[in-house]
C-alpha cells in the first residue's frame, strides 16, 4: 500500500510544474512536466474519482500542463492536426473507447465465476482517459515542433538521464528498494528484478524495462549531442555518453542493447534524411505488425534461435510470450473492430474458474485485445503519423532540410514504437516526442508546398515570356 507521502506527492507535483512555467520557457516546463512526473511521481498510486478517470502519474502533469499552457502562459493550443489523415485519428483514438463499451455489455460466464461486462457510465471516463492521454501531444506540437524543440528534448533527455542514475546504482547495488523508502511499496514482482547474479533497477518506474528503454533514450540522445559538439567540447561528450552506456548495462535488459547497437552507427554515420527514411519504415513495420502475425510472415524461429544466442532463459521468457500472443490474437478476432473492453475480458479464462489463464506483454496485442482494430490503429497510426510524414518530406525533392536533432528524434520514436512490440512503453513522453516531431514535419510540409508553388509560378512565368517573345 502506498504511504501518505505517496498520495502527497500526487498534490505536490503540480505545486513544483507550476514554478517550471513560472520560471522557463514553455517548451523546456512541459518537458519537465511530463518527464518529471512520469521519472518521480508514485506509481500504481491514484486518487480515483466516480466516473471521471484516476488522478495518477500520468494524467497529473497532462493536466497540469494544459492548465499552464492555457492560463498561465495564455496560450491558444490547436488540438488537431493538419492532415485531414490526422484529424481523423484524433476522432477515432477518442471514439473508439466508446464503442468499445457499448459493445461489451455482456458478461463472461464460466461455472465458478462471472467476468462483468462493460458500464455505460464507463464511456466518459474511457474517452477523457484518452483525451487526457493526447495532451503532451499537442502541446510539444505548439511548443517544441522545430529543430530547436527537438534538440531542448535530447538536452532534457540527458540531463534526466544523469539524474537519474543516482538511484539506478543504488538500486543495482542494494536491489529496487528506493521506492519501497520513498513511498511504502514494491510495485511489481521482486523476483523480476533479478539478473545475471545481481539487481536490474526499478525506481519509480512500473517496471525494469521501462528503466531500460529510459537509459536506452538517454543515451541515443548522448550519442547524437556527441555528433553535434565542436571538437573542444567532445571529450565531455564522450564521458558522458560512456557513462549513460553503464547506466543502459547496468538494467541488463537485451532488447535496448539491441536498439543501441543498432542505431547508433545509423546517428553516427548516415545523412539525416536516411535516419528518417529509416525510422518511417520502423513504424511502417510495427504499424503492419498483426497483419504480419496474423499472415506468418514475421520470422519468429529465427528471432528465437537469436535470443537463444544471448540467455536459454530469455530465449524461453520470449517463446512464452509468443505462444502468448497467438492464442490472444486469435482472441482478439472474435471482436476485431472495438475489442472486448477491460477486466480482463480481452484475455482466455479457465472454463471452470474464470482465472486468466494467459498473459500479455506487448502494447500492441494488449491494445488489440482491448480495443480492437479501430484502437489499435489509432493509437499507433497517430503515433507513427509524424515519421511517416518526415518520410514523406525526406523523400520529396523540394522537401525541407532535415536537422540532425529532428532525425535523431525521429530515430528514438521509431525505437519506441519497435519497443511496443514486447513492452508496453507507450508512455506520455512517447506522445511528447509524437507532438514535437508532427509540428516539425507540418512546417517541413508547408515549406515543401511553398516551394512547389514558387517553382510551378516560375515555370509559367519563363513560359509565357518565351511566348512574347517569339
Amino acid at each position: 500500500m502506498p504511504n501518505l507521502f505517496a498520495y502527497l506527492m500526487l498534490f505536490v507535483w503540480p505545486m513544483i510544474c507550476w514554478k517550471f512555467w513560472r520560471q522557463m520557457q514553455p517548451g523546456r516546463a512541459l518537458i519537465w512536466t511530463v518527464l518529471g512526473g512520469y521519472l518521480f511521481m508514485p506509481p500504481l498510486t491514484a486518487i480515483n474519482l466516480p466516473i471521471l478517470p484516476d488522478l495518477d502519474k500520468t494524467t497529473i502533469p497532462n493536466l497540469v500542463a494544459l492548465y499552464c499552457a492555457l492560463y498561465l502562459a495564455k496560450d491558444k493550443v490547436r488540438f488537431l492536426p493538419d492532415l485531414a489523415l490526422g484529424k481523423l485519428l484524433v476522432v477515432m483514438y477518442l471514439v473508439t473507447p466508446l464503442a468499445t463499451v457499448l459493445t461489451n455489455s455482456d458478461p463472461l460466464f464460466f461455472v465458478l465465476n462471472t467476468v462483468q461486462g462493460m458500464k455505460l457510465t464507463e464511456t466518459v471516463s474511457a474517452v477523457l482517459t484518452q483525451a487526457f492521454a493526447l495532451i503532451p501531444f499537442f502541446l510539444a506540437r505548439r511548443y517544441l515542433g522545430s529543430e530547436d524543440g527537438a534538440k531542448t528534448i535530447l538536452l532534457a533527455l540527458i540531463t534526466a538521464g544523469l539524474i537519474y542514475s543516482v538511484p539506478m546504482l543504488i538500486e543495482a547495488r542494494l536491489s529496487p528498494q528506493i521506492n519501497v523508502w520513498v513511498y511504502g511499496f514494491f510495485q511489481h514482482d521482486f523476483f523480476q528484478t533479478i539478473r545475471q547474479g545481481g539487481y536490474r533497477p526499478v525506481v519509480f518506474l512500473p517496471h525494469g524495462l521501462w528503466v531500460a528503454f529510459f537509459a536506452l533514450m538517454a543515451l541515443m540522445a548522448s550519442v547524437i549531442r556527441m555528433a553535434a559538439v565542436p571538437a573542444e567540447a567532445r571529450p565531455k561528450a564522450v564521458l558522458v555518453m560512456c557513462y549513460l552506456v553503464i547506466m543502459l548495462l547496468i538494467c541488463k535488459s537485451v532488447g535496448p542493447l539491441v536498439y543501441a547497437v543498432l542505431l547508433a552507427p545509423l546517428i553516427w554515420f548516415a545523412p539525416y534524411r536516411f535516419q528518417v527514411i529509416v525510422a518511417a519504415g520502423l513504424a511502417t513495420i510495427v504499424i503492419s505488425y498483426p497483419v504480419l502475425r496474423g499472415a506468418h510472415l514475421v520470422p519468429l524461429e529465427q528471432i528465437l534461435d537469436f535470443a537463444r544466442g544471448f540467455s536459454a532463459d530469455r530465449a524461453y521468457s520470449l517463446q512464452f510470450r509468443i505462444e502468448n500472443e497467438e492464442l490472444l490474437l486469435a482472441r482478439a478476432q472474435e471482436r476485431a473492430l472495438f475489442g472486448w473492453g477491460g477486466y480482463g475480458r480481452a484475455f482466455l479464462h479457465d472454463p471452470l474458474t474464470g482465472e486468466m489463464s494467459t498473459i500479455a506483454d506487448g502494447a500492441w496485442v494488449i491494445l488489440m485485445g482491448s480495443s480492437g482494430w479501430l484502437g489499435y490503429l489509432s493509437e499507433f497510426g497517430l503515433t507513427a503519423l509524424p515519421l511517416l510524414m518526415l518520410g514523406r518530406e525526406a523523400l520529396s525533392r523540394h522537401g525541407s532540410q532535415i536537422g540532425r536533432y529532428c532525425a535523431g528524434l525521429a530515430l528514438i520514436l521509431a525505437a519506441n514504437m519497435v519497443d511496443l512490440l514486447p513492452n508496453a512503453t507507450h508512455i506520455p513522453f512517447t506522445w511528447l516526442m509524437a507532438g514535437a516531431l508532427l509540428g516539425c514535419a507540418e512546417q517541413m510540409r508547408l515549406e515543401r508546398i511553398a516551394a512547389s508553388l514558387k517553382e510551378s509560378r516560375a515555370g509559367l512565368h519563363s513560359g509565357s515570356t518565351k511566348r512574347t517573345v517569339i
